[in-house]
């Protein structure tokens, strides 16, 4: 049961959302750019860097939401995702992908653990400045929707096919113009 009466029936970020809508517009807006505006980072790649995040952050909905959009984008299975959350240095990711998401690993640690070494292998392995950057915030905002989730005690259908059937019209909506209650 969660921590404050949300409204029944939406899971994970969208209780709090619909509770709240304020605040959904424009933490929509920040996902919106930074997983599906144009850049060199596939959406596909992205949505796994937040996808690997919630998992060093034990959120059950964030890692399977985003998970199912990476999945789909990737046109993987859910085992490929669930490589890449238990072992990203043996999976069959590019080395660019796997230093960012060793920088985004060390964002959730906390910001002043991303080293100089760290940026410079990424550079070295074609990352860009934007890329590193967005790494950085995609990290950033996940361990604060990550948070937001999980702090307020939000219930996640624990059938994982409830993401992966739900992804596709979840990257097609995108973010901007998500509504909490559908």
């Amino acid at each position: 049961m969660a921590h404050i009466n949300l409204p029944e029936g939406l899971p994970g970020i969208r209780g709090p959302m619909a509770f709240r809508p304020e605040t959904t517009k424009p933490l929509n807006e920040l996902a919106e750019v930074l997983l599906r505006s144009e850049n060199s980072l596939s959406r596909g790649d992205r949505e796994l860097i937040a996808t690997y995040i919630s998992y060093l952050n034990d959120c059950f909905f964030c890692q399977n939401a985003h998970g199912g959009i990476a999945q789909h984008y990737l046109e993987c299975d859910i085992s490929f995702i669930d490589d890449v959350k238990r072992d990203k240095d043996n999976a069959k990711i590019s080395p660019k992908l796997k230093a960012l998401l060793t920088i985004a690993a060390s964002v959730q640690q906390g910001g002043k653990h991303v080293t100089t070494e760290q940026v410079a292998k990424a550079k070295l392995l074609g990352a860009t400045d934007l890329e590193i950057h967005d790494t950085v915030l995609i990290a950033a905002a996940f361990c604060m929707f990550n948070r937001y989730v999980d702090g307020l005690n939000t219930w996640a259908p624990q059938d994982r096919m409830f993401y992966i059937n739900r992804a596709k019209d979840r990257a097609e909506e995108g973010y901007a113009n998500y509504d909490p209650h559908h």
